[in-house]
């Protein structure tokens, strides 16, 4: 018999790098691109800018650098999580010593021309190093947990003196997230956050601060890891707590002179924004208008009046929820937020399957840190929450917001691309 020899040609597609991506994701993150852009653009009409094709310039710039960390191995940040770590604070000192300057706050280094804020590239380092640490020591104890914190706080003491809230609050927002992920009680969450609560509650409502105390004091109680046998000692851990809350009242005050009159403005100004109706509450007045404006279907893209006539000051970055609203209406407001919800869905799913602790822990920092920003950005422009300065995600105008975004999506789909998968 002849015995013939048969060659198969394997055919590898151009996709194979990244054949276990999450396109959907990729896609989302390009959709919002593409609108934010189209935003800027109506914002600007009138004005002769052509931020948008900045904006889409640096979104391309940063779906490419996406792609490209995609198909890297994420672990490999494992054994660089401290130079990582080293580079972020070096970095934000250097906005304090040479950073340029603008409106009350120093939070840009220019380079060739162009302005970087170190603080939106810190989120991602502090994201990674968390992770780091938290994949080689769960935050199931209360040293595994004060460790994570000791991390968090050089950068966003860094971030809070530049000034700069709204990221120091983006910072809290990303370590309780992963703190959380990462086994960590739920009620040590809420007696981190406490502080914060009391310092408010002390100063603006004492009735209410005394209410939280309790309250503070038996979760204290209740949660603290110590034996029950040791009730002296778990009674004056109990009474700590309290006297932090009660500081932290004091502390308030001090806090609040450090801070820049127009932060204080914004801090303060949703809560009654007709009282400063052409200061400080002008922005929030003037985003609700437009916002009312556009009713159920909108009043059509270019056409909104109060966005083509620049009556909203800021739209094209804090405010460019506003332009959605009065152009697209109710209807593709809920779009846009339906659009976040599936990005937010699909991050939860690939920190549920990714093959170890690191990744699922950088997914849900990332998750973190695009919740608390497009909760806080969306409602400050309806009212709901102070005007702190977040950039809403992918559509507010801002070089170094949409590259940090574009980075922590090319990480997570690393995290997608190299879970482990059965072969047969």
């Amino acid at each position: 018999m002849l015995q013939k020899s048969l060659t198969f040609i394997h055919w590898k597609s151009p996709l194979a790098p990244w054949k276990e991506v999450d396109w959907l994701l990729f896609g989302l993150s390009i959709g919002l691109t593409f609108l934010g852009g189209v935003m800027i653009r109506s914002t600007e009409l009138n004005q002769g800018l052509t931020d948008w094709l900045s904006h889409w310039a640096v979104g391309g710039i940063g779906l490419v650098l996406a792609l490209f960390i995609a198909r890297s191995r994420y672990e490999a940040l494992l054994q660089w999580h401290w130079i990582i770590y080293t580079i972020t604070n070096l970095s934000l000192i250097a906005v304090m010593l040479i950073g340029a300057a603008a409106k009350g706050a120093q939070r840009w280094i220019t380079i060739g021309g162009f302005n970087l804020q170190p603080s939106e590239f810190a989120k991602l380092g502090l994201i990674i190093t968390l992770a780091a640490i938290l994949h080689a020591r769960p935050a199931s104890t209360i040293s595994a947990v004060v460790r994570a914190l000791s991390v968090t706080m050089l950068p966003w003491a860094l971030v809070f003196l530049q000034p700069d809230l709204g990221t120091s609050l983006v910072f809290g927002a990303i370590t309780l997230g992963m703190l959380y992920w990462g086994n960590a009680h739920p009620g040590w969450l809420v007696l981190l956050a406490s502080p914060l609560m009391s310092a408010i509650l002390f100063n603006l409502f004492l009735p209410g601060w005394f209410f939280w105390a309790g309250l503070i004091g038996f979760l204290a109680w209740r949660t603290i890891p110590l034996p029950w046998e040791n009730i002296p000692l778990k009674g004056l851990v109990t009474l700590g707590v309290l006297a932090v809350n009660l500081i932290s009242g004091q502390l308030g005050n001090i806090f609040w002179g450090i801070l820049k009159d127009y932060q204080k403005s914004r801090l303060t100004s949703f809560l009654n924004p007709d009282e400063d109706p052409l200061g400080a509450g002008y922005h929030l007045i003037q985003s609700r208008i437009a916002i009312g404006g556009g009713e159920l279907f909108g009043r059509g893209l270019n056409q909104g009046p109060m966005t083509q006539l620049n009556f909203v000051p800021e739209q094209h970055t804090d405010f460019i929820f506003s332009a959605i609203g009065e152009e697209f209406g109710f209807v593709g407001s809920l779009i846009v937020l339906f659009a976040f919800w599936l990005v937010c869905l699909r991050l939860v799913i690939i920190a549920q399957n990714a093959k170890d602790n690191f990744g699922s822990l950088v997914a849900i920092g990332v998750l973190s840190m695009i919740v608390f920003q497009v909760i806080i950005n969306i409602s400050m422009t309806v009212g709901l929450a102070p005007v702190t300065g977040i950039p809403l995600p992918w559509m507010s105008y801002g070089r170094s917001a949409i590259l940090t975004n574009f980075l922590a999506i090319g990480l997570v789909e690393s995290v997608a691309n190299h879970r482990h998968r059965l072969k047969f």
